[in-house]
């Protein structure tokens, strides 16, 4: 394991966590807004992991352990300015899957990701929208009917359980709302 290229990586993907909830505290983050400065942190994460995957490959869990293996991930899946090399990180994430070098919920992710931001509906239902209410509800699945045995095949909850916690995430959240008003 190359420790030194995991702790890379999970100091990238905390300055990301950091500048988020920085942005959102400070109400600099509107609902369907994408900040400059988390633009350009996304971007020049991005430039790096590019960078890695060129010397390295894709970072697994066999290279940077599994800390490292979700920055990895993650840095991946917000390189929403590069639509071209998250599909290419979705096709390296399935290998690894392949070879139980990642978790599967990684690939889940991405993959819909990808696959949403293109206009096309999502395949394991990760990718959530809100109601005219405010209320999580997934993005279009395809093959709604299958999704569930999809996701089990990956290790992961089913969509209605995992659009239950959602939802209390948000009760949680309107209730945490409405105590400081």
């Amino acid at each position: 394991m190359n420790q030194n290229l995991a702790d890379e990586l999970v100091m990238m993907m905390r300055e990301d966590q950091r500048l988020l909830q920085q942005l959102f505290d400070s109400g600099e983050l509107p609902a369907g807004s994408y900040h400059p400065r988390m633009k350009a942190l996304h971007q020049q994460n991005t430039s790096r992991l590019k960078e890695i995957m060129r010397h390295h490959g894709w970072p697994g869990l066999s290279l940077v352990g599994k800390d490292g293996a979700k920055a990895a991930w993650l840095i991946a899946q917000h390189s929403v300015s590069e639509p071209e090399f998250m599909a290419e990180c979705a096709g390296l994430l399935e290998e690894a899957v392949s070879k139980d070098d990642t978790e599967g919920w990684q690939l889940a992710f991405l993959q819909d990701r990808v696959r949403t931001l293109s206009g096309n509906p999502q395949y394991y239902g990760t990718q959530f929208d809100t109601d005219e209410q405010g209320w999580p509800t997934p993005f279009p699945i395809e093959e709604p009917a299958t999704v569930n045995a999809r996701r089990a095949r990956l290790g992961m909850n089913t969509l209605e359980e995992r659009q239950e916690q959602m939802i209390e995430q948000e009760r949680k959240r309107r209730a945490n709302a409405a105590k400081t008003r």
